[in-house]
């Protein structure tokens, strides 16, 4: 549970570094950011988890090597495989239990943390009037201050141009030395106090018969001015809108779309080739004619038949440019409906794998603690996080080219386990015979007889 709680705080740091300037500044409550990061720290449980049994197993099985316990334990006539299987006991059901979050829990969080997401890197900033820059946030209106104080509040040197809300072209600038910006209570509205400052008002004129416009000029020691904010809320979109995705899904869902996407290409393969069928002509060439007893001459048969063979190929490219376009769009949406079905069966697949990679992981970690007898956050970090790494690369790739139609979904999501499987099995064995295989004396004594012998042969 420690290390858990570590992998998943440094993800969410992670997480905080990516997309800090996307949450900062836009005025969301804190409620919103902490929601946040609550579902991205569901989301990565299914990195988290495999790393935490990984590196947990090392530490633990490293520290009891390091304090001479597994020594106890085997001089008790207790083998090492049976020492680590109440240990094998509670990876299992722990496995169990991530496929279960995998399958109930993981498509709601990531439902949640991916809308929710979205939605807060659509939200515009909280900085509404910033300095040098003709800001037109607010509809109607364009705002542009020369400097601010540092307590964002105070502006000096406002200029505010307002359209006309009936778009006939007329517009009041506004001119003010300085003024003060705040909210309202309710934070419906953004009210700027102007002080010292001179406001060009242009107004129709009132007489129908002279088209001429009427300019007014009002000097003020101070006013205020209302900016609604009810159109710069963060504003939520309907979660049915990312419920298609492969990772909003579960078993079920996730069959069934397989199901339908396949029986659609199915269909779409017969309206194939019921369109090429029309331009699928056979035709028979007897190999001997019984009524034409003698051919003609060749010379006078030679320019019709370069005129029918001319034809023929005009014919026949044309039909070839005809099938081409129908097939077309056919053959893009033939392809992009089988890149889906590759990456709902990968993920189909990867509802399972995270229960599998921690039951290998663990079979790396134990025996490598067993053997380097090294506890704490040392050693055992460097190792589980080169493990580690190895099992993501070799995952990505595999879930890479499933995805491109490389490789089949199966074998993209389950080439890690497969790899790493021989080598847990491995190093269980190397550690239940007791083997100094990161005994970096024993690899000296090794290279210390090589040499000698060979000064012995020289």
């Amino acid at each position: 549970m420690v290390t858990l709680v570590i992998v998943m705080f440094v993800l969410l740091m992670l997480f905080l570094f990516k997309y800090i300037d996307d949450l900062i500044g836009k005025g969301f409550q804190w409620y919103i950011i902490l929601e946040l990061m609550m579902y991205n720290s569901a989301t990565n449980v299914a990195m988290a988890l495999p790393l935490s049994v990984l590196l947990s197993s090392i530490m633990t099985y490293g520290s009891l090597g390091e304090n001479y316990e597994l020594v106890a334990i085997k001089s008790a006539g207790i083998s090492l495989r049976r020492a680590m299987y109440p240990m094998m006991v509670v990876v299992v059901l722990l496995s169990i239990a991530a496929f279960a979050f995998s399958d109930y829990m993981l498509p709601v969080a990531n439902l949640k943390y991916y809308s929710l997401l979205y939605d807060a890197r659509q939200q515009k900033s909280a900085d509404l009037i910033p300095e040098n820059v003709f800001s037109n946030r607010f509809p109607g209106y364009t705002i542009r201050v020369k400097r601010k104080d540092p307590d964002g509040q105070t502006l000096y040197d406002i200029m505010i141009y307002q359209g006309s809300p009936d778009n006939s072209g007329v517009q009041n600038v506004t001119f003010a030395k300085s003024g003060l910006m705040y909210r309202t209570k309710d934070n419906l509205y953004l009210v700027l106090k102007l002080k010292d400052g001179i406001r060009y008002q242009e107004d129709k004129s009132d007489v129908s018969f002279n088209p001429r416009q009427r300019f007014t000029r009002f000097r003020f020691k101070e006013t205020e001015q209302k900016f609604d904010l009810s159109g710069l809320k963060m504003k939520r979109t309907d979660e049915g809108e990312f419920r298609n995705a492969a990772q909003m899904m579960n078993l079920r869902q996730l069959k069934h779309f397989v199901d339908s996407a396949g029986r659609g290409i199915d269909s779409t393969r017969i309206s194939n080739y019921n369109l090429l069928s029309a331009y699928l002509k056979y035709t028979t060439v007897p190999v001997s004619s019984k009524t034409v007893k003698k051919p003609l001459p060749a010379d006078s048969t030679r320019a019709k038949e370069t005129s029918a063979k001319i034809n023929a190929l005009n014919n026949a490219i044309s039909e070839v440019n005809q099938i081409q376009d129908a097939l077309r769009s056919r053959v893009n949406t033939h392809e992009e409906a089988s890149r889906n079905i590759r990456r709902y069966m990968l993920e189909y697949q990867k509802k399972f794998t995270l229960g599998a990679a921690c039951i290998v992981l663990f079979l790396i970690g134990a025996p490598l603690g067993a053997i380097i007898r090294k506890g704490g956050l040392g050693l055992p970090v460097v190792v589980s996080v080169i493990f580690f790494l190895i099992y993501y690369i070799i995952g990505t790739i595999g879930e890479k080219s499933a995805k491109e139609g490389d490789w089949s979904p199966v074998t993209g999501a389950w080439v890690a386990i497969a790899i790493l499987l021989p080598i847990g099995l491995f190093l269980s064995y190397k550690a239940a015979t007791d083997s100094t295989l990161f005994d970096i004396e024993a690899y000296k004594r090794f290279f210390g007889r090589l040499k000698l012998k060979l000064t012995k042969r020289a």
